[in-house]
């Protein structure tokens, strides 16, 4: 931690001193001259002059930049040593202005000869707001905005998850699907999830959707992204006002089953320095059900059957605070620091119904297990950021530091009683109770330099480095007659994640056609290590000089403009997936007494070439994406089930568990390939409405084989989504600018190594109404219309057939009122009196 943070240190050093001596060669005459223009930048509305705003100045001949700087505290600038016989043309900007331009020449005498200053007089900025005036608009940006390497969402638009969370976020974006953990997937694969483009300890459900600006989606990442990221990329991009002034939201909502929320925003732009904060709560309820039907089998042969029937009485619990500043040192230089804590309370009390039935499926004996479980999880996040824009557009050097910290406590009492038909005992009762704690550190440093090069091309290149530090205590006991005894299930690990990465990519043109080359190594270790028994496990690529190809990722894209709106690109990438701690760790979950989880320390990472093809075309009253992929994954990581050995059942003994219980975990397959088709169609009809289809078509094969067991399975899928958005348009007041969405998904059936996946779908509502002059909004929705959304999975091997299912979430209503606020001239640190008159006076 030390070293990385004296390498960024060093690193704001090394950029600030380049800043410095480029301000200096920049303040030189351009040509020889001793020319001066000065004047005042004020407000439209109340003349007053404005502080910070941004004053360029270029010859009209070069294009080349002669002067600029950043207005004075009253609004004053001055720019010297300037060729007296040149044009120029002045830029004026400031946040949440209109940009103002001016052609300027110098004066001449009655001589012809120019005079050495000019005096420009106060330019007017007019507030971008004042243009709205009483317009009524009509035609809007649409929600979704399809690109050729990234698919941006704006989530304000998003009705259905306003007052929720990321999670409801996700389930209303093309390309995108929710399991039943609440783990998001894009293009059925796992994502790298980023906030603000760099890693987080949160999860989506901990993030206020209210707080999304918008999600972007890269489903194949160039080089300079992480290699980690075979399933594609999520950035979570969070809102943050940079309006002059103070500018505000608050917003409340509740609803049911047992849902209420609060959020409140707070930005204020004054000066050199923006500050903003957020906080926000967010409670929820629910009780899902899950239920699971078994068939037990020997050599293929039924000998009993086994059903479940499980109702989660849940109550989840988020709260955040968040908040920070940037600091423009001048008009090429900021700093920027953000700060965000949270946390969650979580409990769950679950019922679970259990049928044990003779091979004619008569009932043997039931059981009956309860599980009562309470959690709680706090999270911080550190950011500082150093950017510095060079004269040439495009051309920075960025450094950051991010922290991440998080802690868990968990505590489950678990009760099980077993009875025969009569309600005599069948066997007695047992308990177990289960205690948990865990601490979590990452860091991560990134240096990013872009460089044009000209119009056509572009260099960009950076290092990374991310180091991982995790470590748990769990622990598990059988109790009888109050007197705890420990199982070998108890489980106390650590372990450390370190990645190292550089990249280099180039962009340019030849012969009409674009391209990105671009080349990634990265140098990756994990150390596991169970502390109680000293056994180690994990991985370290590449671990020897043969295997550097393992630490190499290149890219590829290639794009061509072959009409009015209309481009074509080919673009390929190899990436690694590494084993998550949780897939290796051998640990064992006994949440489910019949379907018990385990890690795998031998798991190895995974590796994926993957290809595109688009089609993009834009037009007048839409867009259409079309995209063609093909990826094949060497070693690809999948879920394994099997019954419980002899020796597996003895060892979790006393701990609750059947003896038919089915063991999941993971292994690697040889590979996987996969073949699919994505179409997106965004296509406004008439001013009041615009429909969004989407449909991602797939072809799966699986090889595998574990213990000379053939687990090897191919087929089809598809998944598809519509998203309705109609707007009312109408002269009464009552009923303008009311806004309908509706978002309908289906997951057809896929397979899986030992069995499919079920189909599943769902449908959201969302309605919202603006009022007091756009200010304010209330917004209700429905998530899950027809309760229906809930994941199922078949297995089938020769040990056992099982067909279950699990619910993330129910049925929801909520609604939420939100209002917007803000003034303009407001100052949260007002000038002396008696100060420079001349500071404090407008110019006539």
């Amino acid at each position: 931690m030390k070293s990385v943070l004296a390498l960024f240190l060093a690193t704001i050093f090394t950029i600030s001193v380049c800043a410095q001596n480029e301000h200096a060669s920049r303040t030189k005459p351009a040509a020889a001259g001793g020319g001066k223009l000065f004047g005042r930048i004020t407000d439209a509305k109340n003349n007053k002059g404005i502080e910070a705003a941004s004053v360029q100045l270029f010859q009209i001949n070069s294009g080349v930049l002669a002067g600029g700087m950043l207005t004075k505290p009253n609004g004053d600038f001055d720019i010297s040593s300037l060729t007296t016989t040149d044009s120029f043309r002045l830029v004026a900007t400031a946040i949440g202005y209109a940009k103002q331009e001016l052609v300027i020449t110098f004066d001449k005498s009655a001589k012809g000869i120019a005079t050495a200053e000019k005096d420009l007089g106060n330019i007017k900025l007019t507030a971008e707001s004042q243009y709205l005036g009483e317009v009524t608009v009509v035609a809007q940006k649409p929600a979704l905005q399809m690109g050729i390497d990234r698919k941006t969402f704006d989530v304000e638009k998003n009705l259905s998850s306003a007052g929720g969370t990321g999670i409801d976020v996700m389930r209303n974006i093309p390309s995108v699907t929710v399991d039943v953990d609440g783990n998001v997937l894009l293009r059925n694969n796992s994502p790298q999830i980023f906030v603000d483009g760099r890693p987080t300890i949160l999860t989506l459900d901990q993030i206020p959707a209210d707080n999304i600006e918008r999600v972007e989606l890269i489903t194949n990442p160039s080089a300079k992204f992480d290699a980690a990221s075979t399933g594609g990329i999520i950035n979570v991009v969070l809102k943050k006002n940079k309006k002059l002034g103070m500018n505000g939201m608050v917003s409340i909502g509740g609803g049911s089953p047992d849902i209420y929320n609060g959020n409140l925003a707070l930005n204020l732009r004054q000066g050199k320095f923006n500050f903003f904060v957020n906080g926000n709560f967010n409670h929820s309820g629910g009780k899902p059900k899950s239920e699971t039907y078994r068939q037990n089998k020997s050599n293929g042969v039924i000998e009993n059957y086994f059903n479940q029937f499980a109702y989660t009485d849940r109550k989840r619990q988020f709260y955040s605070v968040r908040f920070g500043m940037d600091y423009f040192l001048d008009n090429r230089n900021t700093f920027t620091l953000t700060q965000n804590f949270g946390g969650g309370r979580f409990t769950n009390f679950e019922n679970q119904n259990q049928e044990y039935l003779d091979v004619n499926q008569a009932p043997d004996h039931f059981g009956l297990r309860t599980s009562d479980g309470k959690s709680t999880n706090e999270r911080s996040s550190t950011q500082l950021i150093f950017k510095h824009n060079f004269v040439e557009a495009g051309k920075s050097i960025s450094a950051d530091i991010n922290f991440n910290h998080g802690s868990n406590i968990d505590n489950t009492q678990i009760l099980n009683t077993y009875s025969f038909s009569n309600g005599s005992v069948y066997s007695p009762d047992s308990r177990v109770h289960n205690t948990g704690s865990g601490s979590n550190n990452q860091v991560t440093f990134q240096l990013d330099y872009v460089d044009p090069m000209g119009d056509d091309n572009k260099l960009e290149t950076g290092i990374r480095s991310y180091i991982n530090d995790y470590n748990s205590t769990f622990n598990a006991f059988s109790v009888n007659n109050a007197v705890e005894t420990k199982l070998p299930l108890s489980n106390n690990y650590k372990y450390r994640e370190m990645v190292n990465a550089a990249y280099i990519t180039y962009t340019g043109k030849l012969v009409g056609i674009g391209y990105q080359a671009g080349l990634r190594a990265e140098h990756s270790k994990f150390d596991g290590e169970l502390v109680d028994s000293a056994k180690k496990f994990g991985y370290q690529y590449p671990n020897q000089i043969k295997n550097l190809f393992d630490a190499l990722f290149p890219s590829l894209y290639l794009s061509k403009t072959i009409g009015d709106g209309q481009e074509l690109q080919l673009n390929y990438s190899r990436r690694i997936r590494r084993p998550d701690f949780w897939q290796m760790n051998p640990f064992v979950d006994i949440n489910d007494p019949l379907n018990i989880r385990q890690g795998n320390p031998a798991l190895r990472p995974e590796f994926t070439n993957s290809f595109e093809f688009n089609y993009n075309k834009t037009y007048h009253s839409g867009s259409f994406l079309g995209v063609i992929y093909f990826r094949n994954t060497q070693g690809d990581i999948t879920r394994y089930s099997d019954t419980l050995t002899a020796a597996q059942y003895q060892q979790l003994n006393n701990a609750a568990i059947d003896p038919s219980a089915i063991l999941n975990t993971f292994v690697n397959a040889q590979y996987q390939n996969r073949w699919g088709s994505e179409l997106t169609l965004q296509q406004r009809l008439g001013q009041q409405l615009d429909v969004t289809p989407s449909v991602d078509l797939q072809y799966k094969r699986v090889k595998s084989n574990v213990n000379n067991v053939d687990l090897s399975n191919e087929g089809f899928n598809w998944e598809g989504k519509l998203i309705i958005n109609y707007r009312v348009v109408s002269k009464t007041a009552l009923w303008n600018k009311w806004s309908f969405q509706a978002t309908g998904g289906y997951e057809s059936p896929e397979v899986v190594a030992q069995g499919k996946r079920k189909e599943m779908y769902g449908v959201d509502f969302g309605l919202r109404k603006e009022f007091l002059k756009n200010k304010a909004t209330f917004t209700f929705n429905i998530n899950d219309v027809f309760n229906s959304r809930k994941r199922g999975t078949i297995s089938d091997t020769e040990n056992f057939y099982q067909d279950s299912y699990r619910r993330w979430d129910v049925r929801s209503f909520r609604a939420t009122f939100t209002y917007k606020f803000g003034k303009a001239d407001f100052q949260l640190f007002k000038k002396e009196k008696g100060g420079n008159r001349e500071d404090n006076e407008d110019r006539d």
